[in-house]
């Protein structure tokens, strides 16, 4: 059940760059991307000037709130037997602008590295890919720090990075050059697809937690559906005005969201191509001039673990929060040129990336599920819009299992 009178964020802390800004452009202080690996005890940080941060989570306690330390520090990479885990400098010598850590932990008995990398431990291996200005792709190992890969063919930036859920370590990134990419990691980084169709640069790409389904997000009004299974197009999804920039599917796959310049997000089934609801970021500052849409155009958009509720990030200098089935807003926070924005995997937190090279971390809603989405999530988890339109169940239960009461 959702909270009846939801609280603005509050700024738990905020981390800044070690450096002061320089003039020159390829210095690039931007934080284009912010990440938590999937258990919830590493936090990854492209703070700019060609450098990645790993940071052991959660950070000091006291900027922590009690409840939510306590749920970090149950995670299962509990560092038995290495000591406590060290914040690492990763120098990836190009500007840094996307970020994915692999599924954690990795499928058992898994010798990752092992003939390539003899001198790197066999154990459960989290790694951290970086999508790179010069359309590298590096791919580190985050307890020691370690380069394990280095990963060439994009022809341009490489914006975005994407893990498939299942931990097959099946990376698909997202670049300038108006290409996807796939490589298969225990193949020591082949790569096995090229997913061409795009007319821009291709700004995101994120799969769905049941491994089926791929979205790309490129400066167009469209946004591609690939096959995850046959790497084909399956739909284009139409229906914003201007670029779209960002996309993220719900937990339980059932859901697509899509953010763009237009100021609008739209909430899609992927199985059927349907457009749900749209989301607007109306101006609340009566000083901006109404007729510039700029002002509130989105940056990036991204779901709860739960599924319940999204975040938002716009040029208006405004964190959003938005329940599932409201809509406008519930909660606001001011900051100040937000690029991203991303959930911690146990919830109650938002880390937020600006173009001055600062993370900002946020208090984000807690939700005790209601019994209903719980068993709406499980279902739609294996179950597509189709199957469930087949099941000989009332419309209503029908209409609520494909999101159609929203």
């Amino acid at each position: 059940m959702l909270s009846p009178v939801p609280e603005e964020p509050l700024l738990l802390a905020e981390l800044k760059p070690g450096r002061p800004h320089q003039f020159d452009w390829k210095s690039s202080c931007e934080t284009w991307s912010v990440a938590f690996s999937p258990d919830g005890s590493w936090f990854a940080w492209s703070q700019g000037h060609c450098i990645v941060k790993l940071i052991p989570w959660p950070l000091e306690e006291q900027f922590i709130p009690k409840a939510f330390e306590a749920k970090s520090r149950s995670s299962k990479n509990d560092t038995k037997g290495r000591g406590s885990p060290k914040e690492k400098t990763l120098d990836c010598g190009q500007i840094v602008w996307g970020l994915a850590f692999s599924p954690w932990p990795s499928p058992p008995g898994r010798k990752l590295w092992a003939r390539r990398h003899p001198q790197v431990p066999d154990v459960s291996c989290l790694i951290l890919a970086t999508g790179l200005n010069d359309g590298q792709i590096k791919i580190w190992e985050v307890q020691t720090g370690l380069l394990l890969l280095n990963l060439s063919g994009h022809q341009d930036v490489v914006r975005d990075l994407s893990f498939t859920p299942s931990g097959n370590l099946i990376l698909v990134s997202a670049s300038r050059d108006k290409t996807l990419r796939i490589w298969d990691l225990n193949k020591h980084g082949k790569q096995i697809q090229v997913l061409s169709g795009h007319l821009q640069w291709v700004y995101c790409c994120s799969i769905s937690p049941d491994c089926s389904m791929l979205c790309s997000a490129a400066g167009e009004k469209s946004v591609f559906l690939w096959s995850m299974r046959s790497y084909t197009l399956i739909r284009k999804l139409e229906g914003h005005q201007s670029s779209v920039v960002s996309c993220d599917f719900s937990p339980d796959s059932a859901l697509l969201v899509t953010a763009s310049y237009d100021t609008s997000v739209i909430m899609w089934d992927p199985y059927t191509g349907e457009r749900l609801r749209s989301l607007y970021h109306t101006q609340l500052s009566p000083a901006m001039d109404d007729t510039d849409v700029h002002i509130s155009s989105l940056r990036s958009v991204c779901f709860s673990p739960e599924g319940l509720y999204l975040a938002t990030v716009a040029d208006d200098r405004l964190l959003r929060i938005w329940a599932l089935e409201m809509k406008t807003p519930i909660a606001f926070a001011p900051m100040t040129n937000g690029l991203c924005c991303t959930f911690f995997p146990h919830g109650g937190v938002i880390a937020t990336g600006t173009r001055d090279g600062h993370v900002q971390f946020w208090t984000a809603p807690r939700v005790l599920s209601s019994l209903k989405h719980l068993c709406r999530k499980a279902l739609r988890s294996f179950l597509t819009t189709y199957q469930v339109l087949a099941l000989p169940i009332p419309k209503k239960m029908k209409e609520f299992l494909t999101y159609r009461t929203l």
